[in-house]
């Protein structure tokens, strides 16, 4: 587990269990020493990513956000009643907590919200725009990297039910094993019997899927190569962002979309003094976003230790949001 440190920060105590730069570099070395290359997809999320980000969720080709939102709006007062009064509620990759207020707005009486980001800056100013707006909730931002080890703050109040919120249909980034293992691992973060609600995006055309994560714009292009301008800033890479492109396509064979970065030429950059030659035409993975059947989703939380309580859809059934309980 990463040492924790607490900081007061105005009327926000942050629990800070944020990867070091030192480890920052040593999964980037580790992801570019494979074949093929990769580097994983949590290290998007700077301060500017988490803003392109943001401007991604307002595109027109990207249904998701939206989608999952009109869903929440639809729904939430039903989601509310299944988590019960009480709760904790835990925001696995809060970002600017747009989907939080709509859950929020409806539960009763919840004791604390935590939200979790590995985005310390974000993080810090999407918690203090939440205590405003809800000056008698409790709210314990955690900035950490979420699939690790880390313990949850403790609340003034009695819990009476943990409730993970995991919008965004997050989990498609990991592969059915993946999943299970990371639910699996909620449950003994929770030490308790918990609940996930967790939006899930649903198979569908591959036109559709395609059009998402390739934006007119270039915004999706954009957070995709600045990965790579993050690397130089942070961990002294030497990477011309400008010779690689940006790919993404669904692979139906294993119901994903991936994204890469392509290298345009051959070349060689630098993470430090470590040097990683790319051929012409070589990418680096940077994301796969799984879609589920509700069948599969069903035998990913089954397996996992939860049973699936409630799905809602939109009416065109692109997208679901999910409620887990686990025994």
């Amino acid at each position: 587990m990463t040492r924790l440190q607490t900081k007061q920060i105005g009327p926000i105590t942050l629990y800070d269990y944020a990867p070091t730069p030192e480890s920052f570099r040593d999964e980037v070395l580790r992801g570019l020493g494979r074949q093929p290359k990769s580097i994983p997809c949590k290290f998007f999320y700077d301060e500017r990513g988490s803003r392109l980000f943001d401007e991604i969720c307002d595109l027109d080709e990207y249904y998701l956000t939206r989608t999952e939102t009109a869903i929440l709006q639809t729904f939430a007062s039903e989601m509310a009643a299944c988590i019960g009064p009480g709760a904790l509620i835990v925001e696995l990759g809060s970002g600017s907590g747009t989907k939080t207020r709509l859950l929020l707005d409806k539960l009763e009486a919840p004791v604390a919200y935590v939200p979790v980001d590995i985005a310390r800056e974000h993080l810090i100013a999407s918690a203090a725009l939440l205590c405003d707006a809800y000056s008698s909730l409790e709210v314990l931002p955690v900035c950490a990297d979420y699939t690790r080890a880390m313990a949850l703050p403790k609340p003034k109040r009695e819990v009476a039910q943990v409730c993970f919120f995991f919008p965004g249909s997050t989990i498609g980034n990991m592969n059915p094993t993946e999943a299970t293992t990371f639910l699996s691992h909620l449950r003994t973060l929770a030490g308790r019997p918990c609940a996930v609600l967790v939006g899930v995006d649903l198979e569908k055309d591959r036109a559709v899927l395609e059009r998402a994560y390739n934006d007119e714009r270039g915004v999706t292009a954009a957070f995709n190569s600045n990965l790579l301008t993050r690397i130089n800033h942070e961990i002294g890479g030497s990477f011309d962002p400008s010779r690689f492109r940006h790919r993404a396509f669904y692979n139906e064979a294993e119901s994903r979309v991936e994204m890469h970065l392509v290298s345009t030429c051959r070349q060689v950059a630098h993470v430090g003094p470590v040097s990683v030659a790319f051929d012409e035409g070589e990418a680096i993975l940077t994301e796969y976003s799984h879609k589920f059947s509700l069948e599969r989703m069903r035998a990913i939380a089954e397996k996992s230790g939860f049973a699936v309580q409630r799905v809602w859809t939109d009416p065109a059934g692109l997208f679901s949001v999910q409620f887990f309980q686990s025994g």
